[in-house]
């Protein structure tokens, strides 16, 4: 499971009231809190100057007030991706992570009416080919951390961790595989 070899930028919506609680939101369709308005407002000067062409966006609210706070400084054009959408967590949704939620990243296990993090990274692998083959690169990716999560397993990468809200990354392919760097790297 790989993506085609094209360098790109990734940014997780800025915070909602749910990952301020540490609850899951899946596919409730929660807006930003003040907090996360302010990350957005943050990231789109470290974004801008960067060469990117296009903002590809899941269509969530979460997602796309992001993307609108950052295009504020881009001024590109906006493709909303429905399969950029973040994870379908069924009955958990709206619940505490824990302890149900490595268990699903790892497989084994998933909430009723849920959707499995295999089906996740399936769907996100289709995307994002789509995406990275028919635009020019970079393009800048606005989804959501469950998104990332596959992101970085079709990388080869580990999918633990948290993706902070609105910090850019960069992610590129080179001769030891997908790099991944941060703009509070220096980038």
């Amino acid at each position: 499971m790989s993506l085609p070899e094209t360098p790109f930028w990734f940014l997780r919506h800025g915070e909602t009231r749910y990952n301020a609680a540490g609850l899951s939101q899946g596919a409730l369709d929660v807006e930003l809190n003040e907090t996360g308005r302010a990350q957005a407002e943050r990231a789109g000067p470290l974004l801008a100057g960067q060469g990117i062409t296009a903002i590809i966006s899941s269509p969530m609210l979460r997602t796309r007030e992001t993307t609108e706070i950052i295009n504020e400084y881009l001024r590109l054009p906006v493709i909303y991706e429905q399969d950029l959408r973040e994870v379908m967590f069924g009955g958990m949704e709206g619940k505490p992570l824990l302890p149900w939620f490595p268990e699903w990243l790892e497989g084994r296990y998933t909430p009723e009416g849920a959707e499995s993090f295999p089906d996740l990274t399936l769907r996100v692998k289709a995307a994002l080919n789509q995406v990275l083959v028919t635009q020019t690169a970079p393009v800048l990716i606005v989804a959501h951390g469950g998104v990332f999560r596959a992101i970085r397993d079709l990388m080869g990468l580990p999918k633990e961790g948290l993706t902070r809200n609105a910090v850019p990354l960069y992610c590129a392919p080179g001769n030891e595989g997908w790099q991944i760097d941060g703009a509070e790297t220096g980038l």
